[in-house]
Formats: structure tokens, C-alpha cells, sequence
């Protein structure tokens, strides 16, 4: 079970630290305290109180190279900042410094090559709308308000995976701030390994602080939320998987279950057609034909751009709440596992939890395994099982003695269920330290390389963002003495 960190900054920022900062960082943006360190320590996830000791507001690779070389030379725990999305807070480490690159949110976009170079503090929606006010698009995950480089690092699920592949599929190439403080750029004739690891290895070997992004000519898809009774999921879910195994790469489909607008939860259907509009918003197209599962209590579907399907998700999971994250991976959602997840859906919590899975077919598939770090290349469904709760609704916090929230427990119970029917491994933007397990398969046979290249560029463990099959019971955490 994991037990969120409640840990403050302790011991007083060394003068030497500061003094090394300040003397090539304006002292404005060396924050330890005061009504902007608060604002800078704050995460999307309000369950985790982990309390760096200094924030470097950076504005160039050149204050990324001071704040990494400071770090080491102090001997002080590194962190980076980008989105600040992740439910375990790895944006910070107790009592470490963290290169905080909001304010490096630019995003350029070349038209003519279809590239966009972000930085490495921007967020999705940030490359979403530069690209679409010149009738193009990034490939995101769902949400606007996630990092761009972290989504991309990790891999990258997203509603263009079918016609367009991962996120990490499409990056091109990448500014990387090593451990040394050294600054590198990585693509596929400079630093290929690295270049390699990056698309989904995750944010471990270096600080990325800007990254060149593939685009793509699809500013508007059919897009929208379908939403049917828990009483007729087992229909749904039955006729859904026989149309999934069928979907043509333009269609991807969100699937699973949300409370309802009255509480009740529902069955969710969110298609996007990335294909020619006019296919994609026929009556007797392939999105419609979603609404016919069963009788749904809502069906909005329609031509949208991307941008706002963003904002709508952002608006469905808003900053400030607690939660937590499993994830699962499956071949399909079959009678068992159904099952599962409807009993799950049936006993939620809380009102604002979530159970969803997100289709890998199409283009995700075709790249051979090895030509990534990523881990998987065969069609599946990965499954989020969320559970978000609001603080102070007297069942206690994250962090309680009694092994958790009743929300906690649902949500262990729950993933616990699906492990007989899972496959090994893990979607690792999604796993912690808890689950070792999963980590440990996490990259199949792309293992052995993505740790030879790790121990090239980060033999010190200076990074540490997503999890890494290191062997060790609390894989994926830095050594101690890091």
C-alpha cells in the first residue's frame, strides 16, 4: 500500500547552496520560503506533502545546468518539475532541490515541417493550441493540464493512438541537461541511445528542456461522451469489445465507468475520430454507431477541436483533490473482467473516482519492440483505476495509520481483482513504488539496454522519475545516499 510522504524541509538551506544559485540565478527565483515557494510547492495532487528545500525557478538550459551542478556539489536530492501531475509528487524530493521549468512553457511552431520545439515546463494544452491556430496538432494524452515532456517520456496514451502512435513515437528529438551539467542533444544521429531510452524510458536520464515534437494536420476530430446506465453494462461492454477489435486506426475509444450527473455511476464511451470529418460525423458512421450499444442518458457527439476536449477532461479532474493511482493492462475487457470492473464501479467511494481504459491499436503497434524503450507493442487496453476524494470528508487522509482511506482500500481491492487476469508489467507513468512487481516487467525484453544506458549517462542515480526495474524491493527510488 502506498503511504503518501508527509515530509517538511528540515533543515536549513545551506548558505553555500544559496550563495552557489544566486550567483548565476537571479535570487527572485531561488525560493525557500514565502508566499511563492507555497505557490511552487503546490501539485495537482493534494495528498502528497513533500516539501523540497528549494525551488529554482529556471528560465534558460543554462539555469537548468546551474541548479543540476549546485545539486551535486552540495550533495542535495534533484527533482524536476514540469507538469506536476504525477499522484506521487516526484516532482520533489524531501528536504531536495527541484528544478521547477513552468516558467519554460514556449512552444515554436515550424508549419512547413509539421515540428513543434516545446519547453520542457509546457503543458499539453500549451502545444495543442500553438499547433492549432495553424490547422495543426500534437499527439497528447487526454488531459490538457499534463506535462508534454513527462506524457511523451513515459510513453503516452492518448485519443491519436491508433493513426499516430504514442506521444514518444513522435518525438524527434531532445535538449538534455545531463548529470554532470552538461547539455546534449539527442535524436537519432546524436546520442541515438539516449535518443532511444527517452521515448519511453521516462524522465531518468537527464532534464529535458525542450523537445522536438511531430505534428499533424488534425486541429478538429469527431469527438464526445457517451454515457449509459451500470444496469446495461453488460451489454455494452459485450457488443463494445466485438467493435474495438474491428476499430479502424482513425476511431480510438475511452471506456469505463463514471458517477453519473445524479451520483449513479455510468458506463463511459468516449470515441475520437481522427479521420475525414465527414466519415467520422456520418449518422451511420463508426462514432454514431457508439450511441447504439444500449439506451444512453447521453450521447454528445460531434466535430470539436482538440483543445476543448482537453479543457473538458481538465474540468472533469480539477488540481486540489486527493487521490491515487493503479494500473492494469489487459487484452480485452472480457465477461470476468467486466465483472470485476462493474462490482468496482457499483461500490465507488467517492463521486468524483474513476475507473477508464485506453485502446493501443493501430499505429502504436507497428514500430518494432526494440525500436523504443517502450515496453509494449501488442494491441491491449490499458486500465486507470483512479480514486480521488475531496480532503476533509471525514474519512481520515492518505496517510493514516490504519493503512489507509476507505477509498485506498477500494482502490487496492480493486487492483488486487484484476491481477489474475492482467498481463506482466505496467504502464509506468501510471506505476509507483508500491508495485514492484509490475515495474519489474515493466519493459519486457528492452530491460537490459535502458538500464545499460541509464548507468552510462546517471550512474550516480542523480534522476529519478518514473520507475525503474532496478531489482530492489523499492524499485524505481534513488539510492538513499542520492
Amino acid at each position: 500500500m502506498q503511504s503518501f510522504t508527509d515530509v517538511h524541509a528540515g533543515d536549513a538551506v545551506s548558505t553555500a547552496l544559496l550563495a552557489e544559485l544566486r550567483s548565476h540565478i537571479p535570487a527572485d527565483r531561488v525560493l525557500t520560503s514565502g508566499p511563492e515557494y507555497i505557490r511552487a510547492v503546490a501539485l495537482f495532487n493534494a495528498a502528497v506533502d513533500v516539501r523540497p528545500s528549494v525551488v529554482v525557478r529556471c528560465a534558460t538550459t543554462a539555469d537548468v545546468q546551474a541548479g543540476v551542478r549546485a545539486s551535486r556539489h552540495h550533495g542535495v536530492p534533484l527533482s524536476v518539475r514540469g507538469g506536476g501531475h504525477d499522484f506521487w509528487g516526484r516532482a520533489f524530493r524531501p528536504g531536495g532541490l527541484v528544478l521547477d521549468l513552468t516558467h519554460m512553457r514556449e512552444v515554436q511552431v515550424d508549419t512547413d515541417h509539421r515540428v513543434a520545439t516545446v519547453g520542457g515546463g509546457a503543458l499539453s494544452s500549451d502545444v495543442v493550441s500553438a499547433a492549432e491556430r495553424v490547422g495543426l496538432t500534437a499527439v497528447t494524452g487526454t488531459a490538457g493540464a499534463v506535462g508534454m515532456v513527462g506524457l511523451t517520456l513515459g510513453g503516452g496514451y492518448g485519443p491519436l493512438i491508433g493513426q499516430f502512435g504514442l506521444a514518444a513515437d513522435n518525438l524527434l528529438g531532445a535538449e538534455v541537461v545531463l548529470a554532470d551539467g552538461s547539455r546534449v542533444t539527442a535524436d537519432a544521429e546524436n546520442h541515438p541511445d539516449l535518443f532511444w531510452a527517452l521515448r519511453g524510458g521516462g524522465g531518468n536520464f537527464g532534464v529535458v528542456t525542450s523537445a522536438r515534437i511531430r505534428l499533424h494536420p488534425v486541429p478538429t476530430t469527431v469527438s464526445g461522451t457517451i454515457l449509459y446506465p451500470i444496469a446495461q453494462s453488460a451489454r455494452v461492454l459485450t457488443d463494445l469489445g466485438g467493435m474495438l477489435q474491428d476499430c479502424p486506426d482513425e476511431l480510438t475509444v475511452d471506456v469505463g465507468f463514471l458517477p453519473g450527473p445524479d451520483g449513479e455511476p455510468t458506463v463511459y464511451v468516449a470515441p475520437t475520430w481522427s479521420g475525414d470529418l465527414e466519415v467520422g460525423n456520418a449518422e451511420n458512421g463508426p462514432v454514431r454507431a457508439l450511441a447504439g450499444l444500449g439506451t444512453p442518458v447521453l450521447a454528445e457527439v460531434g466535430p470539436v477541436a482538440r483543445s476543448a476536449t482537453l479543457a473538458a477532461t481538465d474540468g472533469m479532474f480539477p488540481p486540489g483533490r486527493m487521490g491515487a493511482i493503479r494500473t492494469r493492462t489487459v487484452r480485452s475487457v472480457s465477461g470476468p473482467i467486466a465483472t470485476v470492473l462493474d462490482r468496482a464501479a457499483q461500490e465507488f467511494t467517492s463521486p468524483f473516482s474513476a475507473i477508464v481504459w485506453h485502446q493501443f491499436h493501430g499505429a502504436a503497434t507497428r514500430p518494432p519492440l526494440a525500436s523504443t524503450a517502450f515496453g509494449r507493442r501488442e494491441p491491449h487496453l490499458m486500465i486507470e483505476l483512479i480514486s480521488l476524494w475531496e480532503g476533509g470528508d471525514g474519512t481520515g487522509n492518505a496517510g493514516s495509520g490504519d493503512g489507509g482511506t476507505p477509498h485506498l482500500r477500494w482502490l487496492e481491492e480493486l487492483h488486487a481483482a484484476l491481477e489474475p487476469f492482467s498481463l506482466p508489467g505496467g504502464y509506468v507513468n501510471f506505476l509507483g513504488p508500491e508495485t514492484p512487481d509490475q515495474i519489474a516487467d515493466s519493459y519486457g525484453p528492452n530491460t537490459e539496454r535502458l538500464l545499460a544506458v541509464k548507468s552510462a549517462v546517471d550512474p550516480d542515480f542523480v534522476f529519478a522519475a518514473t520507475p525503474l526495474p532496478v531489482g530492489t524491493a523499492d524499485a524505481g527510488s534513488p539510492p538513499r545516499e542520492a
